[in-house]
Parts: structure tokens; C-alpha cells; sequence
């Protein structure tokens, strides 16, 4: 039912004739102008279908330009783990930076599964997705196929586990393991564990690979049986699990290098639970949770500045540039707690 004066009853949706009777106008007009394609169309014209639409409140469907303008404002977000807040923070970030470029996002949690992750990219695909960043992705059958697709696809904090220079967006976690090491050396710091999250992660990997590397340079190796990571999904049941280990054996250890927050966290809690209190060693992690100064101030962290992922993130989604950086390396910085032992 349409109302006088060519606006449609309230409970009825605008349509695109709604908006061509009250300018005016044939339909072809109105399609050409919403669409950027009124070069045909006289000022006066464009003006009152603008003016149409705003007082209409029309919206045109999504799918329809997508399929006449092969653009979307739809970009998928495939994160690994939403129960890490890791996780949850960037995809907060992309989520502003997105909003402020007028896209939509849709968010996915594959929880670390390829089958699962398949489902999503094939779901995302037959919607048109604008693009589709892969927060934590893993090898899968689909994310093959679809490489070298009309649909960019940006790998965030993981490399694309299938090689090549493909849209990244991160720090130099080999940089970050190497730091902070290094750092753990000039405090005479020569007995560490190192706490890891599955070695199948690129960031898990560069960093402990990192980590140990400068330890033997330095005439400190760290043995295998102090470089831990128990097969488990959940980070803080893998350093709670890890110390249970160390402390089983007997192994005196004076720095725990952890490769996430929620590893120190059950790290030291298992520690806590064998002796009493934490001792004196101190914990290192990375993300740097924003939390940590009020519930975490024994934790030095390797800072990642996840705020600014979002802009990194859309920045690739929108370039034009064919040359533009297809990396986007972000800063890392170690923050020292005075309660770990500093200061």
C-alpha cells in the first residue's frame, strides 16, 4: 500500500518505484544514480532523487549491487580461537575500521578446525564477501582453492600456511621472540622454560624458534625438556599443564618464557598450586593484555598493539594500488612490570 504523496505505508518496505514517484523520475533514473552511473542525468535530476531517497529512508539491497557493481560490503572475519581475548581485540578493532569505510562485518569462529573453516569460506564466498581476513587460519582444501580467486583473502598474527607472499597483516614475531630472549640474557636470566602454544601456528613457531636460537648463541641452549607444549587447545590449561610437568621432574627453572598471556597465567598458577607461591622466577608473555596492569602486575609482555589492526587490516581491503605493501609489520614492544623483578 502506498500512502499520498507516493511514500509507502509504515509497515511496508521502500521500494525503488517508491523513490522514482516521489522524484519523479523512471526507475532506470534512480538505478543509474544510486549506482554512481547518472552522467546522463541533469543536476536538477540527481538532486531530487538524492533528496527522495534520504526522505524514504531507502535502502538498496546489498545483494543486488553487489552482483551490478561486483563489490560487496560484506567482509568475513575467520578467527581461530574467540575464546582468546587476543582474538576478540582485533576483531573489535576491524570491526571500527570497517564501520568508518561503510562495510559489514560477519564474524566467524573456526576454532583451529580445517573442516570448519571450509564451511565458512564457502558460505562467505557464495555471499560475495568483499574480502575475507583469516585471523589464525590453517591449512584447508578450500583455503587452496580459493588462493589467486577474485576474492582477496588477508592473513592476520598467522602466514598463510601455504607459503607465498600473501596479504599480511602482523608483527615480526621472530623480532619479538629474539627481544625477548635477548632481554631475559641481561638479566643473567640462563635456565628458561619456554611455554608454547602448537608449533602448527607460524607466530607460535617464529617466536620459540627465536627464543632458543638466541639462547644457543649465547651459549645457553635450552633442552628439550624445558621447552614445552603440551597438545592442548586451551592456553591456560597448556601452561598450567607444562609447570605440572616441570615441577613433576624436578626441574629448576629461573625464567618462564611463555608465547601467549594465558600461558603465564595457568603457568603460574600451577606453580602456585605446587609450592605455595610463585617464587621468584619471573613470567613473560605476549599480547600484553590491557588487563594485566590490574590483575596481572607480575607479567612483563611483549606488547602488540592490536588497536591498530583494524585500520592495517581495511587499509589492505581497500588499496587500489597494485604496488602498496601486501605486509603491513607491526610495531612489538616489551612491556617490564616492576613486580616481575624490574625496577
Amino acid at each position: 500500500m502506498t500512502r499520498k504523496g507516493g511514500n509507502p505505508a509504515p509497515d511496508q518496505p521502500v521500494s525503488i518505484a517508491s523513490v522514482a514517484r516521489r522524484a519523479g523520475v523512471s526507475i532506470a533514473t534512480v538505478s543509474r544514480v544510486i549506482n554512481g552511473i547518472a552522467n546522463k542525468a541533469s543536476a536538477d535530476t540527481v538532486a531530487k532523487v538524492r533528496e527522495a531517497v534520504a526522505a524514504l529512508d531507502y535502502r538498496p539491497s546489498s545483494a543486488g549491487q553487489s552482483l551490478r557493481q561486483r563489490k560487496s560490503r560484506l567482509v568475513a572475519v575467520l578467527a581461530a580461537n574467540m575464546a582468546n581475548p587476543t582474538m576478540a581485540a582485533i576483531a573489535a578493532s576491524v570491526e571500527v575500521a570497517l564501520r568508518e569505510k561503510d562495510l559489514v562485518m560477519v564474524l566467524c569462529d573456526t576454532h583451529d578446525k580445517p573442516e570448519l573453516q571450509d564451511e565458512y569460506l564457502k558460505e562467505m564466498r557464495a555471499q560475495q564477501a568483499r574480502a575475507i581476513v583469516l585471523l589464525g587460519a590453517v591449512a584447508s582444501p578450500l583455503l587452496a582453492a580459493l588462493r589467486g580467486s577474485t576474492t582477496p583473502l588477508i592473513f592476520v598474527n598467522r602466514l598463510d600456511p601455504g607459503g607465498g607472499a600473501s596479504p599480511f597483516v602482523g608483527i615480526d614475531n621472530d623480532a619479538a621472540g629474539a627481544d625477548m630472549a635477548r632481554h631475559a640474557l641481561s638479566r643473567g636470566l640462563v635456565r628458561p622454560a619456554i611455554i608454547h602454544a602448537p608449533l602448527t601456528s607460524s607466530a607460535t613457531r617464529a617466536r620459540v624458534e627465536a627464543m632458543a636460537r638466541v639462547y644457543a648463541e649465547a651459549g645457553h641452549p635450552v633442552p628439550p625438556e624445558r621447552r614445552l607444549g603440551p597438545p592442548l587447545r586451551d592456553h591456560l590449561a597448556i601452561g598450567h599443564h607444562a609447570v605440572r610437568l616441570l615441577v613433576e621432574q624436578g626441574l629448576s627453572c629461573d625464567a618462564y618464557l611463555c608465547t601467549g598471556d594465558l600461558i603465564a597465567f595457568g603457568a603460574r598458577k600451577a606453580l602456585v598450586e605446587a609450592r605455595g607461591d610463585a617464587g621468584s622466577a619471573p613470567f613473560f608473555g605476549f599480547d600484553d593484555n590491557p588487563l594485566n596492569d590490574w590483575v596481572a602486575p607480575w607479567l612483563s609482555s611483549m606488547r602488540i598493539p592490536y588497536a591498530a589492526y583494524g585500520e592495517a587490516i581495511v587499509d589492505l581491503i581497500l588499496s587500489e594500488n597494485g604496488e602498496a605493501p601486501r605486509q603491513r609489520i607491526l610495531p612489538h614492544a616489551l612491556v617490564i612490570r616492576p613486580a616481575a623483578g624490574e625496577g
